[in-house]
């Protein structure tokens, strides 16, 4: 394909789209943001709102064509040269290494270029043994989404999720399943990764190859070198390659959920040994409310701080921390604690403290007293899984907060719902 050159000051530069690379896209990106704050700083504010965006997209758009654009483009093929390189000297490692990979390059958009080496194999040796890898890759990211969906089976919003997105990874297309679960949740992509590369070590002791390029996984069959049960093999290699991503990212899983609530435990507690103070909210809607604007008591969590009253963090029913439906709490493995039926959907500061944590998924608040007492205010029971809905916070990791001031608003009928 012929490429139009253009003469900028006498430099030559080759038009030449840079769709479907990331690397490219992340380097533009940071000179942009860059650029855009150079200018708004150097250009007089009476003209800034005019010249300042257009001298940042003048000046990125030549850099793109100059300088990022070869660069990224040198980078990807780079990379993509080495992987094909180790395919072809390392044997069953560099196999292993690029199926273990490949759904990594596929997120960077690198993957395009792989269309012309499988040709260019197909030319020289009549067999296309990547084809075989990336197939292998791509069912592989298909169980570790199911290995997430083992883990989260009553989260509907999971089933929605994982179901269509394994449905098209049959079909050979991993975007659903990378970018709505695997790198979201970041352990079910790790497991995939896993999967693949074992897949593509029994790819390559199997001789696992194609006729053709284009179509993977289920379709992909049809491609398949039918020499030394090649069919066979080819459902042999699948098979394992999705239970290894199953069972890793299913184990891996364990691991992620055990250092969160390692994390959430960390975060709530003072240094030096001190101990924290535990106060979760179960929104159970079938438990009776009968108290409003009770105190919580006096808390005491080590030597080295000062006893202090804390008041309510909702209205509601006081129960024993002890009866909250989540081991956690009422083994006190976190600490000591009381539990709130609330009666509205609001949580407020139960005292002067600064907030330590806000979780990503809103549903818990850590904080930390003026006499350094660390409180974790929890709300609802295996809320994490809805992953914000339902809940909004109006307070930020750092911000100082007075007693009474409102924390979070949360749709307990809802919760509640979700919980039975």
């Amino acid at each position: 394909m012929e490429v139009t050159t253009l003469h900028i000051f006498g430099i030559p530069v080759d038009l030449i789209g840079f769709q479907g690379g990331i690397i490219v896209a992340l380097l533009i990106g940071i000179v942009t943001a860059k650029l855009d704050i150079f200018f708004e700083k150097k250009v007089p504010e009476v003209i800034r709102l005019l010249v300042s965006p257009l001298l940042t997209t003048l000046v990125s758009s030549f850099l793109l064509f100059m300088i990022i654009g070869p660069v990224g483009r040198g980078l990807a093929n780079g990379i993509t040269a080495v992987l094909v390189w180790m395919t072809q000297h390392l044997g069953v490692i560099g196999y292993a290494a690029f199926s273990g990979v490949q759904q990594l390059i596929v997120i960077t958009g690198l993957h395009h270029v792989f269309g012309a080496i499988e040709s260019q194999l197909l030319v020289d040796t009549g067999r296309n043994f990547l084809n075989s890898l990336m197939s292998v890759a791509i069912i592989a990211q298909g169980g570790a989404v199911l290995g997430y969906l083992a883990r989260n089976m009553e989260d509907a919003k999971a089933k929605e999720l994982c179901i269509p997105s394994f449905i098209s990874v049959l079909f050979g297309i991993t975007e659903p399943a990378l970018f709505g679960v695997n790198l979201r949740y970041r352990y079910p992509l790790i497991g995939g990764c896993i999967g693949g590369a074992i897949g593509g070590a029994v790819v390559y002791f199997t001789d696992l190859a194609a006729l053709g390029f284009g179509t993977t996984v289920v379709p992909g069959i049809a491609l398949a070198d039918p020499a030394h049960n090649g069919y066979v093999n080819y459902i042999i290699a699948h098979v394992i390659a999705l239970a290894a991503g199953f069972l890793f990212a299913f184990i891996l899983g364990i691991g992620f959920d055990r250092k969160k609530t390692s994390d959430a435990a960390a975060n709530t507690t003072a240094g030096n040994g001190k101990h924290s103070a535990q106060i979760p909210s179960e929104t159970a809607g079938s438990q009776k409310i009968a108290e409003t604007n009770a105190s919580a008591g006096a808390v005491q969590t080590g030597q080295d701080v000062l006893p202090e009253e804390i008041g309510a963090f909702t209205s509601g029913e006081f129960i024993g921390i002890e009866k909250v439906k989540d081991p956690t709490f009422a083994q006190k493995i976190l600490g000591d604690g009381v539990a709130i039926v609330p009666s509205e959907g609001k949580i407020y500061a139960p005292c002067d403290a600064s907030v330590e944590m806000v979780m990503d998924t809103k549903h818990a608040v850590g904080l930390r007293t003026a006499a350094g007492n660390g409180i974790l205010i929890h709300v609802g029971i295996d809320t994490v899984n809805l992953q914000g809905k339902y809940f909004d916070v109006h307070v930020t990791d750092g911000q100082s907060i007075r007693k009474g001031d409102l924390i979070m608003d949360f749709d307990k009928d809802k919760i509640a719902v979700i919980a039975k």
